[in-house]
């Protein structure tokens, strides 16, 4: 925690009196009593005082936030290590501090803040409140800020970084998580959310100054300060003439007779995905009332996530077929990300997998500019990426096609700092994507963008209609050329870090000590990848070609049969995810075997490696 200097007007008498009987434990309250101006989240901690729950202020004050796949995320409420007014405050005023040390021209630049439309009553949190928080630091320091006077999606901020030659920006969300959570996403002046070292020295600063500056509790600074600026109009207004760069089929659009559903999940979508149809020339989306306003509740599903699929559609699958629309879209809360349904010729519908989505944008975005690229553009200089959990259809595409084809780490801070490097060195990147709905078309927004996503797979659809296809039927037409790839990514829950600690490192000493598996069940391993310790059989040198990622675990079994399957931890939620992939080569197109193959290796994987019901794992809830 720190030395943290002085108790400020808390009455020292009293905390003694309330002594816990642990020294670390009395600073650590002492400190939150005296700087937590929010009277909610200090009512909390004097709550948990009184009562002598030690072992949860113990939980709550005695560790802190760290950055995961998508910054900072945990719960709301008191403690250092949920998100809040203080603790925003103090990762801010960490970040002031290290922009401070890297950019001598921070002020001038400035810092752009976005936010959703979280909020938790029981904690006076609410996301605007928290940016206008962020905003407060900056200021009072003097520093140039855009901040955002209304809720905007995600892809707007790293987006507004890159347009305003910001050094950084931070958007207040926590995407598609439960409601009782929020988040801290920091991008950098690339345009990219941080990566290491960033990251690591960020937290360090943040340990070097928790105690709150003078001006840093003021959020009105927002309101009167000169340094404050409003990019909403200039950022909107640029965004949505960037978007129409992806558009090819204007004169198609405008003539549609296809209609689609958009739902925005209780979140900030509507009016955006609303205005990028407009600026492809499409009449707008059918909005489903009940989820078209935000909603810090999200009270029409269990939980706001559209990659639980048909569960959570119910209202805008239901929508459809009494509007007779064909095609529903759906952005997460923050709307960076992208489901889709569409209704087949029996009436039911299908959801697409993030991966069945990722084989249709790789063929669209590279089959356009096939169509449109100048006479002597070089197929050898265009890029696609996913993470390497995510299928390797591009892959296959990008092996008969020509074009290059790489592969990240978990997480989009891993593809957008790798295509922004792309950029610079003069490739051109066509899409990139990752298997959890995130999908990246074209390069104004070096992040997952379910905005621009949502339109592009309107004017996809629009286009195969014209040929008489649905996007079913293209998706099979793409596994017949290119090979089919028939993935499944499921996830048990776990609440208890040394089981998860415990179950990697039984595969890491499974047959002795530093001994991986040679088989599962019945199935033959052939090679094995560690990305947390760093080892990948498959190289001459016995290193993984990736970078280490020792915060997180992550282990991959390439089978004998073709099979590549990644069991891993969550960055944002307590979760053990399982991946699991089959790859034919073009021409074998028995889907039936394939996908029977693909689930007794699964259920192998499940009962040899996980072990739920010996490690007390919750199943995936239907």
């Amino acid at each position: 925690m720190g030395d943290c200097g002085a108790p400020g007007d808390v009455n020292s008498n009293v905390l003694v009196a309330r002594s816990t009987g642990d020294a670390q434990l009395d600073k650590a309250v002492w400190q939150w009593l005296s700087w937590d101006k929010n009277q909610k989240t200090k009512e909390q901690i004097e709550s948990l005082l009184q009562s002598g729950k030690h072992k949860e202020l113990r939980e709550r004050l005695c560790c802190r936030l760290t950055f995961g796949t998508a910054g900072l995320r945990s719960a709301m409420g008191a403690g250092f290590c949920y998100i809040n007014d203080l603790t925003v405050i103090q990762s801010t005023q960490g970040i002031y501090k290290y922009l401070e040390r890297n950019f001598s021209d921070f002020k001038q630049r400035g810092f752009v803040v976005g936010y959703d439309t979280r909020g938790q009553v029981t904690s006076n949190c609410s996301s605007k409140k928290l940016a206008k928080l962020t905003a407060a630091v900056l200021l009072a320091k003097d520093v140039l800020v855009y901040f955002f006077s209304t809720y905007v999606p995600t892809p707007f901020v790293p987006y507004a970084v890159q347009q305003l030659g910001a050094v950084a920006g931070v958007m207040i969300t926590a995407s598609h998580n439960r409601k009782e959570d929020n988040g801290y996403k920091v991008y950098w002046e690339n345009g990219a959310q941080i990566t290491s070292p960033h990251d690591k020295e960020i937290i360090k600063c943040i340990e070097e100054c928790v105690e709150p500056w003078n001006g840093s509790w003021n959020e009105n600074l927002v309101d009167t300060s000169p340094l404050r600026q409003d990019p909403l109009k200039k950022i909107c207004d640029s965004y949505m003439e960037d978007l129409t760069k992806i558009c090819y089929h204007r004169e198609l659009n405008v003539q549609s007779s296809l209609k689609f559903v958009h739902t925005s999940f209780h979140g900030v979508g509507h009016d955006y995905v609303q205005l990028a149809f407009k600026a492809f020339g499409f009449q707008p989306p059918i909005p489903v009332p009940e989820q078209k306003d935000p909603d810090p509740d999200f009270s029409t599903v269990k939980c706001p996530n559209p990659e639980e699929g048909e569960s959570v559609l119910e209202l805008s699958l239901r929508l459809a077929e009494k509007e007779d629309a064909k095609v529903v879209v759906a952005t997460d809360p923050d709307a960076d990300r992208l489901a889709v349904a569409e209704q087949q010729e029996n009436g039911c519908w299908k959801v697409f997998t993030g991966n069945e989505l990722a084989a249709l944008f790789g063929w669209w975005m590279f089959s356009r500019w096939k169509e449109n690229c100048s006479q002597d553009a070089d197929v050898r200089n265009v890029y696609m990426l996913a993470t390497t959990v995510s299928s390797k259809i591009l892959r296959a595409i990008a092996l008969q096609e020509g074009f290059h084809f790489e592969e990240t780490l978990p997480g989009f801070k891993w593809i957008g700092s790798r295509v922004k490097n792309l950029l610079d060195n003069g490739k051109e990147v066509l899409f990139a994507f990752e298997e959890s709905i995130g999908f990246m078309c074209g390069t104004s927004v070096l992040d997952k963008d379910g905005v621009s996503a949502a339109v592009v797979i309107a004017e996809m659809a629009t286009y195969l209609q014209g040929q008489s296809l649905t996007l079913a039927q293209k998706l099979v037409d793409i596994y017949e050329t290119y090979g089919y790839h028939i993935s499944k990514t499921s996830y048990f829950l776990c609440y208890d870090p040394p089981t998860i600690k415990r179950i990697f490192e039984r595969l890491r000493n499974f047959d002795g000590p530093q001994s991986y598996p040679k088989c599962c069940g019945v199935y033959n391993i052939l090679h094995v990848r560690d990305v947390t310790t760093g080892y990948d059989s498959s190289q001459l040198n016995q290193q993984s070609v990736l970078p280490v990622s020792k915060n997180s675990q992550m282990i991959t079994f390439t089978f004998q049969n073709g099979c590549v399957a990644t069991l891993r931890t969550s960055g944002t939620e307590p979760k053990i995810k399982y991946y699991a992939e089959m790859c034919a080569l073009p021409g074998h197109s028995d889907r039936s075997v394939l996908e029977e193959e693909l689930q007794k290796l699964i259920e192998a994987l499940i009962e040899n490696f996980l072990e739920p019901a010996k490690n007390g794992l919750t199943w995936r809830s239907a």
